[in-house]
């Protein structure tokens, strides 16, 4: 039986509960957890604020492009809303964030970036094609994916400091659950895809 998330309400007719649901899925968003993760990791990588340019030039190919992707199917009809509900409507925006991902990998490392910026582009790229992969035989939670694999990430770098990642990942899962944008085997088998992305940083950096 094919898994078809319902539409969410509008954000008016939401009772709290959802409301609070809908804003954590909105802030925590998998672009917005890309960008971040990526100007912590490039400010701690160099010590300076250097490493912040670095971070951001990774976050336009690997976040602000993507989510221009999305903003732009969505304005345009083809995408129902910027979190892609329907699975079949999945495909394209990723493999051509990926195209984006790619781009970037490429413009990185001919311009030398620091080693855990390229390290952390490419787990990304692993991800994503990962999370692709599974994505057009079953749906699968992005929000998860990249919660998980973000927090596995900042606790390679970070150590217990990134601790209060983990619970904006529980937060991010139990929003995506009452929103009933996912089932529970979704979000599992998202935060276990996110490992991909974690070993791939790992084995790099």
């Amino acid at each position: 039986m094919t898994f078809a998330p319902p539409a969410p309400p509008a954000f008016a007719d939401c009772t709290p509960r959802e409301k609070a649901a809908r804003i954590i899925s909105d802030v925590l968003a998998p672009a917005n957890l890309v960008v971040a993760q990526l100007l912590l990791i490039g400010r701690h990588g160099t010590g300076s604020a250097a490493g912040l340019g670095w971070g951001l030039l990774a976050a336009l190919f690997c976040g602000v492009v993507p989510l221009g992707i999305i903003t732009l199917g969505v304005r345009r009809g083809t995408l129902t809303d910027q979190h892609i509900r329907v699975r079949r409507q999945r495909v394209v925006p990723m493999a051509l964030s990926l195209v984006s991902v790619a781009a970037g990998i490429t413009l990185l490392r001919v311009l030398g970036a620091p080693a855990d910026v390229f390290a952390l582009v490419v787990a990304m790229l692993v991800g994503l094609v990962s999370s692709l992969l599974v994505t057009i035989g079953w749906q699968i939670s992005i929000h998860m994916s990249v919660a998980a694999g973000t927090v596995m990430i900042l606790f390679l770098v970070f150590g217990p400091a990134a601790l209060p990642a983990a619970l904006g990942a529980a937060a991010i899962g139990w929003s995506r659950l009452v929103l009933r944008a996912h089932t529970p085997a979704q979000l599992l088998a998202g935060a276990a895809l996110g490992g991909t992305a974690a070993l791939t940083f790992a084995l790099l950096r």
